[in-house]
């Protein structure tokens, strides 16, 4: 249950005149506040720190009149807490910045000089909506746990998963077969129980197979069942993985391990739908949708002779991607957070959050085991906490720059912004800590700030 608490408002401006008038305002209305400059700092705090309502100017230091600084900062803000209210405020009303506003996620607009009776009134009105929605969206969690699986959900905010998201909608309800490629670790298993989700098979439940993990003499066997008799174990028959999934969606994790003798007798089964048990020489057919996955390059393994042509031809009537964490780092602080939230409540630890330290240090870490490597990182912080915050050596990472950025031409002959993009890496890895990188580096903490939302950092 919601314990009662004062309401906690974000005020957001360039002008310290106005953050100060608005602070002592809301003070006297009862409301707890919390102050930012400009829009890292914004972001800096609602990626930390729980707030009810953002009151924030739309105009900061890239102009002062068109309020597009502030309009690109909602659409990052609904993305980081689509149910969070915020309130905008600018001295240059117009009707079209009003819409516009309003369109990117605003929950209401306000004229500078402000009516400080309207402005109460609109910041209570937007915080009880938002604390009762927050009610329900709980009890809603609360039920999904009773009965989901324990699955983890496809997070994905970041840009550069956009297009994931869009085939997902697009090909899921579809009956055609899907290939899902990227690293180890990027979540290729979550991705195909998200077509799964939104296909018209998703009431029965989606069939697994690691078909790289099989030895030649149980293939058959696990994929197409076995009958008494059919070898020295087989005690008794065995329904095989196609069965299970017949009327469903079958799994097939690590495709590219398979040797060709393996890759000819799956090909006839995707041909015809049509497979014999081992031992038996009854046909059987089953209905299943094939999703299969791999790290490998597999037209690379065509062209070496290790992967049959017309198997992929079968497996990938549409391919996804997958990409690395490292390129999509806007899902790092969503995915960390989710990770927390499922390991603090199965470890049974008052874990709600994680120091500023230990933001930056996910943040700067490359994750070569992408959200595998992140999610072990997280269960081991949560593990090893003592607050309600996870700290930075609870994580036991060491923030590096990529491999690829290391390996690359000195500083001296590189451009400008990569050359202050790796020294604020190096920063942030040799302190943990963004107050003493900013001070090594002789840049205000805001400013530092700033450059780690430009570097995408």
């Amino acid at each position: 249950m919601e314990t009662a608490h004062k309401p906690r408002v974000l005020i957001a401006d360039d002008q310290r005149e106005v953050r100060e008038a608005l602070r002592l305002m809301l003070k006297a209305e009862g409301f707890d506040t919390e102050t930012a400059a400009s829009p890292a700092e914004i972001l800096q705090a609602v990626t930390s720190r729980d707030f009810d309502a953002v009151l924030m100017d739309l105009n900061y230091t890239r102009d002062t009149t068109s309020g597009r600084e502030g309009l690109d900062l909602l659409a990052r803000l609904r993305a980081l807490e689509p149910t969070l209210p915020v309130v905008v405020m600018t001295a240059w009303a117009t009707v079209d910045v009003a819409v516009e506003a309003m369109r990117r996620g605003a929950r209401d607009f306000v004229e500078k000089p402000w009516d400080n009776n309207r402005l109460n009134n609109i910041l209570r009105n937007q915080i009880d909506l938002h604390r009762a929605l927050r009610r329900g969206q709980r009890l809603a969690a609360e039920n999904e746990i009773l009965r989901s699986d324990g699955e983890p959900v496809l997070i994905a905010r970041s840009p550069e998963m956009r297009p994931v998201l869009d085939l997902v909608e697009r090909i899921g309800p579809s009956e055609a077969n899907v290939l899902i490629t990227g690293e180890n670790g990027t979540g290729k298993g979550v991705v195909a129980r998200a077509l799964h989700a939104a296909s018209t098979r998703a009431e029965i439940p989606m069939v697994t197979v690691n078909t790289g993990g099989l030895s030649e003499a149980l293939f058959e066997s696990e994929l197409f069942g076995h009958v008494r008799g059919a070898f020295t174990d087989a005690k008794t028959d065995r329904v095989g993985r196609f069965e299970l999934a017949d009327g469903g969606t079958l799994f097939l994790d690590e495709i590219a391990n398979i040797s060709l003798n393996q890759q000819a007798k799956l090909l006839r089964v995707l041909e015809t739908g049509e497979f014999e048990r081992l031992g038996s020489s009854k046909t059987r057919t089953a209905d299943v949708r094939i999703v299969s996955a791999t790290n490998a390059d597999l037209r690379e393994e065509v062209a070496s002779g290790r992967f049959r042509q017309d198997l992929l031809f079968r497996l990938n009537t549409v391919e996804i991607r997958i990409p690395p964490l490292r390129e999509r780092r806007d899902d790092i602080l969503p995915l960390a957070l989710h990770f927390l939230a499922q390991h603090a409540q199965r470890y049974r630890k008052p874990i709600h959050g994680f120091e500023e330290a230990a933001v930056a240090l996910l943040l700067s870490h490359p994750w070569p085991g992408n959200v595998r490597e992140l999610d072990h990182a997280v269960e081991r912080g949560v593990l090893m906490g003592r607050g309600d915050r996870v700290q930075a050596q609870d994580l036991a990472l060491v923030a590096a720059p990529p491999a690829d950025t290391a390996a690359r031409a000195p500083l001296e002959d590189r451009p400008l912004e990569e050359v202050e993009r790796v020294l604020i890496q190096k920063a942030l890895a040799r302190y943990g800590n963004v107050s003493q990188a900013a001070q090594a580096l002789g840049l205000s903490r805001s400013a530092l700030y700033r450059r780690l939302e430009k570097h995408g950092l």
